[in-house]
């Protein structure tokens, strides 16, 4: 998926005239969270030097983080939620300022939920290369100006990485859980993984053990998508006035994935053939109602999102494979430790269920034995942030033993 935000966490539905008005107003050159702005629940860490998998070097870094529940003095009650790839740390609360948005799990995280606060400890940070308070492109350099394009190419692994110094720093040597949906299961399948001894169970939710070629083929029209648009300028737009941004090229991408988040069944049942007004489509210049739903989320999400981070984190995306110098996805899965819930989504065509089905049978200790957990949803990829009920039955089970 992977925009975790409150539009994805209800069905698809109709554009209204005032949807519409919400967004009469240019957008941004860019969406990020920028230092001056309302910090929110907002809670950062600082580190030194980073080397990246590809050998570049961030002199430093920071990392944007948001926790609720109290940690305990054995340190043993952590868990580490991951978001997806457009998403960041307010996993839970209303929005105000600094949050554009509400929560994103907040009926699975919280007093008395799935992740019960009052037990857990519970820690959500905003991914390294991303946009809401974390070092990514739209961060000032050590020169005094925006990262933009020279910000590393950076992957699943340097992320880890940099959450393995956020756990140091928090105190925290064993997580007791690891959770992670769509992207954030990348995440999460890199921890148990690389760390297996610091994870001590693991939620693995709509996500691959590895980005095939046909999600590398649907990423990259994105990206094209973005590079194409010539008010990108090559990723040097931070200067640029409100409505001279790279918006058009970012909500064409966003509209792009859309299409993969939510399930033909949904869009279908939702819109039929609809018109979005009493003018036709059939020719009159009016639209259908589809149409303007892609238009409206891809333009809205250009006002909390960066073209630049966008870029970059899909490249992190397609760098995922787990079993990558680890002698196979299997021989890699094997090392696993940490109980584990692998969980999909029958109507997921982002990340379909085969490899949900291939993570179980290759890890040791999963709560279904050689077999995934599977929702029947027909909310597609984005089922795991709609269908929260049945989401937060099945972490219950991981959690409560």
């Amino acid at each position: 998926m992977d925009w975790q935000s409150s539009e994805d966490t209800y069905p698809a539905m109709p554009v209204t005239e005032a949807d519409a008005r919400m967004l009469l107003g240019r957008p941004p050159a860019t969406g990020a969270w920028r230092d001056g702005d309302p910090v929110g629940d907002r809670r950062f860490a600082a580190f030194g030097p980073f080397r990246t998998e590809g050998g570049a070097e961030l002199p430093s870094f920071r990392l944007a983080f948001e926790s609720w529940g109290e940690l305990n003095a054995a340190r043993d009650n952590a868990v580490l939620i991951l978001h997806a790839l457009t998403g960041d740390s307010h996993v839970r609360g209303p929005a105000g300022p600094g949050h554009p948005t509400d929560g994103w799990w907040s009926d699975i995280v919280g007093p008395g939920a799935a992740i019960d606060t009052d037990r857990w400890f519970v820690v959500a940070p905003n991914m390294l290369g991303g946009c809401q308070g974390s070092t990514g492109p739209a961060s000032i350099a050590p020169d005094g100006y925006e990262w933009a394009s020279r910000f590393p190419y950076v992957t699943i692994r340097d992320q880890v990485a940099a959450q393995a110094q956020l756990a140091d720093e928090l105190g925290i040597e064993v997580w007791a859980g690891v959770v992670g949906g769509s992207m954030g299961g990348m995440h999460a399948l890199e921890w148990a993984a690389g760390f297996p001894s610091r994870v001590a169970r693991a939620a693995i939710i709509a996500a691959p053990p590895i980005n095939t070629a046909d999600q590398i083929a649907l990423n990259s029209v994105q990206l094209d998508a973005i590079a194409i648009d010539p008010r990108f300028q090559r990723g040097e737009y931070y200067d640029a006035g409100d409505g001279d941004g790279p918006h058009r090229g970012l909500a064409l991408a966003r509209r792009m994935a859309l299409l993969n988040y939510r399930s033909p069944t949904e869009l279908n049942q939702r819109f039929q053939r609809s018109w979005q007004s009493g003018v036709s489509p059939l020719g009159h210049g009016g639209r259908f109602a589809v149409e303007s739903y892609l238009d409206f989320h891809g333009n809205r999400f250009t006002r909390r999102f960066d073209a630049n981070s966008y870029v970059r984190l899909v490249e992190a995306m397609n760098s995922h494979d787990v079993g990558r110098d680890r002698g196979g996805v299997e021989q890699a899965l094997a090392q696993v430790t940490a109980r584990t819930l692998v969980l999909g989504i029958d109507s997921d065509r982002l990340f379909p269920v085969e490899g949900q089905e291939r993570i179980a049978r290759a890890i040791p200790n999963t709560l279904d034995g050689n077999s995934p957990s599977v929702i029947t949803s027909d909310y597609g990829h984005d089922g795991f942030l709609i269908e929260t009920h049945v989401v937060g039955a099945h972490l219950r089970r991981l959690l409560e033993d």
